[in-house]
């Protein structure tokens, strides 16, 4: 936020305060018996181990519910012509929860609790998925796995977080990065992958926009510059534009190389759009 404030971009922008999401819009991709258990071990003080990597401070819980909570408000703006893109500033990230398992720094399913709403709640029926963080977006995919309505790409460090077998189905798009691979390799396959994205002929396009593949990023090593992810969004939002009328929600997952991670959001925001709802 500092760095969109010093580049004059939270001027450019409207803000919008991201409201907690309700139970019913998480329902959609969690079981109620891991809702249950988040709600009941969030602790009132210290820390609380919910996995391996995800832990719960006394904040955690809010901020999970309107990380989630902003995303949903973000496809509610859109369709109600009030903006027609979103990127969502907020933390935790999302896409590697389960619907019963916190996974990866993630509690909730960001993207995959506004996909589901944009299509229980608006009935949209073709969803295009666009995650480039560096990690595998295996949570996400789970949700999806038997929706046709969705189609997902992701681009990630391979072998690399977390590790395991890919889905061979016809709704997800695995693009797998080589350490030390950087631009040439991960903008080839993405333009391998965009016009399988473009005949899906998306309603709208959630982006998984994870900046952990940026060059000095502590956990990753792809080696990305900001301009790589202003490339790719514009290639996004021409999908979008194709058949969605420009629709497209983009939400912050990874990214942890500070103050780096400023200047490839600010490259992100330069091609998305028009509004940001923020936690």
């Amino acid at each position: 936020m500092a760095e969109l404030g010093r580049l004059g971009l939270d001027r450019s922008w409207r803000r919008v305060d991201a409201p907690r999401v309700t139970r019913a819009q998480l329902e959609r991709v969690h079981t109620a018996a891991y809702l249950d258990e988040v709600e009941r071990v969030a602790p009132a003080s210290g820390v609380y181990r919910l996995e391996n990597d995800t832990y719960m401070s006394p904040g955690s819980l809010a901020a999970a519910q309107r990380a989630a909570g902003a995303v949903v408000h973000a496809v509610d703006l859109i369709m109600s012509g009030q903006a027609r893109s979103a990127f969502c500033a907020t933390r935790p990230p999302g896409h590697h929860a389960k619907p019963g398992d916190a996974m990866g720094f993630c509690i909730y399913g960001n993207v995959a609790v506004g996909a589901a709403h944009a299509m229980a709640a608006h009935g949209l029926e073709r969803i295009v998925i666009a995650d480039f963080d560096v990690h595998r977006g295996n949570g996400t995919e789970l949700m999806f796995r038997r929706d046709a309505r969705v189609l997902m790409a992701d681009s990630f460090q391979h072998p690399y977080y977390p590790r395991g077998d890919f889905p061979e189905r016809s709704g997800y798009i695995p693009l797998r990065l080589q350490a030390g691979e950087g631009s040439a390799a991960f903008r080839a396959l993405w333009s391998d992958a965009l016009p399988r994205l473009r005949s899906f002929r998306p309603q709208m396009v959630f982006v998984s926009a994870g900046f952990d593949a940026l060059r000095g990023d502590p956990l990753a090593q792809i080696e990305l510059e900001p301009a790589d992810y202003r490339w790719l969004t514009h290639e996004l939002r021409d999908v979008a534009e194709a058949h969605g009328d420009g629709r497209i929600v983009s939400t912050l997952e990874g990214g942890y190389g500070l103050p780096a991670i400023g200047g490839a959001v600010a490259a992100h925001l330069m091609a998305l759009g028009d509004c940001i709802a923020r936690a």
